[in-house]
């Protein structure tokens, strides 16, 4: 794939810092173990190197990953690996991909939870499991950082769920678990700017839950893979924008996953990476806007269960 052109690099910061496209994955289960990892794709070429810097912690972060496009990227809530739920927010910046950790974190100890963001407005990051599931969107506000709490949550209380956005139109929670045994069709639908919620007539063709998604801004949103409650899911539900029409891909993902990541580089393609069954390095990358597959063997720099994905340049 030739380098991308000088010309689409963003620059972001004082110092007009160019910031290479470049989607990265955090966190998850390597084997057994929980990690800290933190794997950067560049787009330009999909290669993978792996940050110096990783998680502050080793932990599972599920599917809350949000980005400040051209600025930063933040890690949010997740467990421990003796189940410890947590609020910690880390913070990339793109420039240097230096890590930072937020003074203020989720308003609580968090874990399963799905994320989005509004452009370089806001990040979401929405449901979860505290002590039971909850409905609970918390807002960061960018550039400060600064947390809220919509007064409006999700329409029910759901975990393991994912999130999707129209930047500058609307962000997206779909799917999840009910606990104790029902898995969702249900998604939901945050208005920008004014975070005014509905719940989509056509939710996803399968309730499932570990499920992952993507965008391609102003055209489509997709959710795929995941776990129906009696096996994984291989298939891959799109959104068009803004009419919220699906249909489900012809060509799903290559393998069951759930369990795994998702990112974007919109109007170029979408990627969703590792999950289980058995644990994968792979991603399948989803080019825009024709939809057609390719699969990367190694876009993870190991075999790797529930690693979250984020852009900075999506």
């Amino acid at each position: 794939m030739a380098l991308i052109p000088f010309g689409v690099l963003s620059a972001a910061g004082a110092g007009g810092v160019v910031i290479i496209p470049a989607g990265y994955y955090g966190g998850g289960i390597q084997g057994a173990t929980f990690v800290s990892t933190v794997d950067k794709i560049l787009f330009s070429n999909d290669t993978t190197t792996t940050l110096a810097s990783g998680l502050s912690g080793n932990r599972a972060v599920t599917n809350s990953g949000f980005a400040n496009s051209g600025t930063a990227g933040y890690f949010a809530g997740g467990s421990l690996q003796d189940n410890t739920k947590l609020s910690t927010v880390d913070k990339f910046a793109f420039a240097n991909d230096s890590r930072t950790t937020l003074g203020t974190g989720l308003s609580a100890n968090r874990t399963s939870t799905a994320a989005n963001e509004n452009g370089n407005v806001a990040g979401y990051v929405g449901g979860g499991m505290e002590t039971v599931n909850v409905t609970t969107v918390d807002k960061f506000a960018f550039p400060g950082d600064s947390r809220s709490t919509l007064g409006t949550g999700l329409s029910g209380a759901r975990d393991l769920l994912s999130a999707m956005a129209d930047s500058g139109v609307a962000g997206y929670f779909a799917g999840g678990l009910l606990r104790p045994t029902s898995n969702l069709t249900t998604v939901d639908k945050f208005a920008f700017p004014g975070e005014s919620r509905s719940t989509l007539a056509t939710g996803l063709a399968t309730g499932s839950r570990q499920l992952t998604a993507m965008q391609n801004a102003g055209v489509a949103g997709y959710v795929g893979g995941g776990y129906d409650g009696s096996s994984g899911l291989s298939q891959v539900n799109k959104f068009a924008f803004p009419s919220d029409t699906r249909s489900t891909l012809g060509t799903g993902l290559s393998r069951i996953r759930y369990g795994a990541g998702g990112m974007q580089y919109s109007g170029t393609a979408g990627y969703i990476a590792g999950a289980g069954e058995p644990d994968t390095a792979s991603a399948d990358k989803f080019a825009f806007p024709s939809d057609t597959r390719s699969t990367l063997a190694n876009a993870l720099s190991a075999a790797r269960n529930v690693p979250t994905g984020m852009e900075s340049s999506g």
